[in-house]
């Protein structure tokens, strides 16, 4: 068992409908060790992979993003929900079902922080149907760059957006996989993962 494990494990709290809430340390209270240690452990699970941009959507998924730019000392940029008056003109659109919060978003990135040079891994808290993750691949294919990977803390594995995207030829690296969750018994059964050579770059390239 994992440290991202032990951690949901002990502070997690299943509720009914399939949430499992994680406020106290990623979803709302931010734990800067776990967050530094899920930056360590992405970075080392993507060795080998050119990186020179980490891109999230809002919100929760800038904290791991920017230890991780860190790391690997290149920019973070983070798709937006919603319009504010500065928001220009000139972006990148996609769409992206929120799981949680039940409705469609629009996501976008103004066009300067998104460009065809870039190799962009992509991270995010939550993997579910993979609607979030499909949105962010979108917005990267309308630039013309290239998605080195994506890294996420929490697969939902008993839903279809991990196997979609590993079935599309993307690299997804998951460091806790659920594999069932009861809220009656507050349980959760996490998946096994084997050890896999570091670095593997067989991943798809648009």
């Amino acid at each position: 068992m994992n440290f991202l494990e032990e951690k949901i494990l002990r502070d997690g709290v299943i509720k009914e409908g399939n949430i499992l809430k994680v406020d106290s340390f990623l979803n709302h209270q931010i734990d800067i060790d776990i967050m530094r240690q899920m930056a360590y452990e992405f970075k080392r699970r993507f060795r080998g992979v050119n990186v020179n941009k980490v891109l999230t959507i809002e919100a929760s998924g800038i904290a791991i993003a920017t230890l991780l730019g860190d790391l690997y000392d290149v920019p973070v940029v983070f798709a937006k929900k919603s319009q504010t008056a500065n928001s220009t003109d000139d972006k990148y659109v996609s769409q992206a079902y929120s799981f949680t919060h039940k409705k469609m978003n629009n996501v976008f990135i103004s066009k300067p922080y998104l460009s065809a040079t870039d190799e962009v891994l992509i991270v995010d808290d939550f993997l579910a149907d993979g609607q979030a993750a499909h949105a962010l691949i979108d917005l990267v294919h309308q630039a013309g760059a290239k998605v080195a990977g994506i890294g996420i803390a929490i697969e939902k594995g008993q839903q279809k957006g991990g196997s979609i995207l590993r079935s599309e030829g993307y690299m997804v690296e998951s460091i806790a996989i659920i594999e069932s969750m009861d809220w009656e018994k507050q349980t959760i059964k996490f998946r096994n993962q084997p050890e896999k050579p570091l670095g593997d770059t067989n991943l798809t390239q648009g």
